[in-house]
């Protein structure tokens, strides 16, 4: 019954007033920083952290390590076999996960409040002392390698594979952080254990905690769960040296509809012109089946079921990107309509009405983000890797209706480039 308990706290618990949410910037005796909200009104609690550098920090030739590693350590830790730690898991009710991204280690924990302290405990084992014992290793491996099988058929995988590669040229990002078959196979335990030393450390280390828990009883909590990890870890890879070529790039594969994702320079989260960029392209590509490029490819033409745009926004690289899939006949021309948008959009801006009705989209969206504990502390933490100040969440839609027309075609003259537009086709496709 506690399972189901746990799991009703995690899904329904909100905000009545996301706008009034009260962060608070808690540091532990030991000089560990939090952004804590306090809910008292249900016994649970969120936990969220994360630590910079992600899967870019791999070591030369151990490409794969930072994400194999992450997934054993809910795989046994201190005297507990992978069997032990899942089985206390569930009598405490507790929920962990781990997962690693590009430029960050995420570590989430939910769990109730009467349970806190069993929790917790668990909890630092699996970051201080994962076993890492070889039958893990090898199990954990097999279904990494089985993965990166799979993406060897998957045409998505594929294009992003191969526009990771023109794009990001030496620096991490241009391979998968998953590593490949090769570089998986090859990886030692020794391997694994250095890429644990040096992507969970404190100097990297964002820190997010909502729920039933004062900032007296979190700053003690904060030093034992996380006192113990290395001060210092792997140096962070410098800023990524982006190139486009523009034109296109063709991946032949058997199918019979063809994937492309295209790809041109994009734009910094702390650039002054963010928000207008963010507006431009829910008018451009973002909004649904109100954005330029669906009404275009797939209302008009119906090249498409779908074709969207976004903004990829890294630690050492940004990048405006979009994806379509189409069928081998049709493609072609799909990517003639996506360049006259994209031109279009630079030469002529938006109107006045696509702007509104973006800026409404984004307001009126945000809100909904704030569902629950989890996702107020993942969104917490994500603040404080980009910089952002400790009231954004109350300021963020008066940021955004800030942005006038005049602002957003600006930006799309200054950002938007046709030339530099790059695409890569994976499939078989008629005329490109």
């Amino acid at each position: 019954m506690i399972r189901y308990v746990i799991a009703f706290v995690s899904v329904v618990l909100a905000f009545p007033a996301w706008a009034e949410i009260n962060v608070k910037e808690v540091t532990s005796p030991g000089g560990i920083k939090a952004w804590l909200v306090e809910e008292p009104s249900i016994p649970f609690v969120a936990v969220e952290l994360r630590f910079r550098g992600g899967t870019s920090l791999d070591a030369q030739g151990k490409r794969g390590a930072t994400n194999l590693m992450v997934g054993l350590l809910e795989e046994g830790a201190g005297d507990l076999d992978a069997q032990g730690f899942a089985r206390e898991s569930e009598e405490l009710a507790a929920q962990f996960g781990y997962d690693s991204h590009a430029d960050a280690v995420s570590i989430s924990a939910r769990f109730l409040t009467e349970n806190r302290d069993e929790a917790l405990a668990l909890l630092r084992r699996s970051l201080v002392e994962p076993s890492f014992s070889e039958v893990a290793v090898e199990r954990v491996r097999g279904q990494v390698l089985s993965g990166l099988r799979s993406s060897l058929k998957d045409p998505d995988k594929i294009a992003g594979k191969r526009m990771s590669e023109l794009t990001y040229g030496a620096h991490p990002y241009a391979t998968a952080g998953e590593g490949t078959i090769d570089s998986v196979t090859a990886l030692t335990r020794d391997d694994i254990v250095a890429a644990h030393q040096g992507a969970l450390t404190k100097d990297r280390l964002y820190v997010g905690v909502v729920g039933d828990i004062t900032a007296e009883e979190l700053g003690p909590m904060l030093d034992q769960l996380l006192g113990a990890l290395p001060e210092t870890g792997a140096t962070l890879p410098g800023e990524a040296d982006v190139v486009f070529a523009g034109g296109i790039d063709v991946v032949d594969f058997d199918t019979p509809q063809s994937v492309a994702v295209f790809a041109q320079p994009g734009i910094h989260r702390n650039d002054e012109d963010f928000f207008p960029a963010y507006v431009l392209n829910v008018v451009l590509g973002g909004g649904g089946f109100e954005s330029r490029l669906m009404t275009e490819v797939r209302q008009k033409r119906g090249l498409t079921y779908g074709v969207y745009s976004y903004l990829v926004l890294r630690d050492q690289a940004n990048v405006y990107m979009g994806s379509v899939s189409s069928a081998n006949d049709r493609v072609a021309e799909a990517i003639d309509v996506i360049r006259e948008e994209w031109a279009k959009m630079a030469d002529t801006g938006a109107t006045s009405d696509e702007v509104e009705k973006a800026k409404a989209l984004l307001t009126g969206a945000y809100p909904l983000r704030f569902d629950g504990n989890g996702s107020i502390a993942r969104i917490m933490v994500g603040m404080q890797m980009d910089g952002m100040p400790i009231d954004y969440i109350v300021n963020r839609n008066d940021l955004v209706n800030a942005v006038t027309v005049e602002d957003v075609n600006r930006v799309a003259k200054e950002l938007l480039d046709p030339e530099l537009l790059t695409f890569v086709v994976v499939g078989k496709p008629d005329g490109v």
